[in-house]
């Protein structure tokens, strides 16, 4: 889902993806998965012989402790002096680790989030990575201390995600420069698989047009909750969400704002 949203807003990419599926592996029965560990090195060694450097590093799904090492050692063998290191830890959600994952994995994240300049953990990756007893209830106290622990591995601008003080709400929680800032809106069912990965990648292409962090949390989550908006509409489309039909809006929407191009 990364790869349209930032090559509609008009940065040039080069992935390394670290599995392809067949299907979503949410909602599905025996998808198939094939992992890229081998792939991925030989890319990167690839890289290395050419001298290419990016100006911006994003990191989502890995899949094992190895490749959180694979990844440290690309941001610090392909990021230019002054690049953007975005870090999307994707290892749960709704309290639970993903079932591919285990603690170690998740105390494994530190190391990455420490090299990351922006890192966006829902409230269950944050509370699994700094090893806090996950609550389904909780107040604005207990996401501060969240954030406290977090800044403990990581000097980075935290955006927290998934962050709801009442049930007809969520929102997204900025730590940014010693100031806290909180956006919410509407909750819309009990979650949409992808939802994640379309937020971090219309943030990221959103930061690089506006150079504000609060202005692309907004603008991401908005996108977000109108993707989830006329994907409840149609009954019939109950995996994923329909971010294709909003991603003109969305580019249009965030060329308004003076940005820089930059390559990913």
């Amino acid at each position: 889902m990364a790869l349209p949203i930032l090559s509609a807003c008009g940065y040039e990419t080069a992935i390394l993806p670290s599995s392809i599926l067949s299907t979503h592996t949410s909602g599905f029965k025996d998808f198939v998965a094939k992992d890229l560990d081998e792939q991925m090195y030989a890319f990167a060694d690839h890289w290395k012989k050419e001298g290419l450097k990016f100006d911006v590093v994003y990191t989502g799904y890995l899949g094992s402790i190895s490749l959180i090492d694979f990844a440290i050692s690309a941001i610090d063998n392909f990021k230019k002096s002054n690049a953007l290191v975005f870090v999307d830890p994707a290892l749960g959600d709704k309290g639970k680790l993903y079932p591919v994952f285990n603690v170690d994995y998740a105390l494994k994240m530190r190391e990455l989030l420490a090299k990351a300049d922006v890192v966006k953990p829902n409230i269950t990756e944050a509370c699994f990575i700094t090893a806090t007893p996950y609550q389904e209830k909780y107040n604005e106290a207990f996401v501060k201390d969240l954030i406290a622990k977090l800044r403990l591995y990581t000097e980075a601008t935290i955006i927290l995600t998934d962050v709801s003080f009442a049930p007809e709400s969520t929102g997204v929680y900025i730590y940014e420069n010693k100031q806290y800032k909180y956006y919410k809106h509407q909750k819309l069912g009990d979650g949409f698989h992808g939802t994640g990965d379309i937020f971090s990648a219309s943030f990221v292409a959103a930061l690089l047009k506006t150079h504000s962090i609060y202005n692309a949390a907004k603008v991401a989550a908005d996108y977000v909750y109108r993707c989830i908006k006329i994907t409840m509409d149609d009954k019939n489309h109950w995996y994923g969400v329909k971010f294709e039909q909003l991603l003109n809006d969305f580019v249009n929407r965030i060329n308004n704002k003076k940005g820089k191009f930059k390559k990913i």
